[in-house]
């Protein structure tokens, strides 16, 4: 996620405004991880990545320069992923913070 100078909660609306044409509200904190220490290849500098449920309000998808394609899945039939962004295990982790009135942020 870029955006010097926003909060995560600015910056997850933003961004998901650009890559995914939705409106959000964000409503939850489900984890922070050092990029590093989660996936691969290992980078030379370090990344904090935000993991932040939302509920979708709006706007519609666009294939844009970052996205091309836009879908719902379940867990069990994700479509391949770009692992040394985000893991099968992150996105587990995300389905299991979904219900819980109670989560506690997860953070490395």
């Amino acid at each position: 996620m870029g955006g010097c100078n926003q909060s995560i909660r600015v910056n997850t609306v933003k961004e998901v405004k650009e890559e995914a044409g939705l409106d959000v509200i964000t409503t939850r904190l489900i984890a922070l991880q050092d990029r590093n220490n989660h996936n691969t290849p290992i980078y030379a500098y370090g990344i904090c990545k935000a993991f932040v449920q939302c509920e979708v309000i709006g706007g519609q998808f666009i294939a844009n320069s970052e996205t091309l394609e836009s879908g719902w899945f379940s867990l069990e039939q994700l479509p391949e992923l770009s692992e040394d962004k985000t893991t099968a295990q992150q996105i587990a982790l995300c389905f299991k913070a979904y219900h819980p009135e109670n989560w506690q942020p997860v953070f490395d």
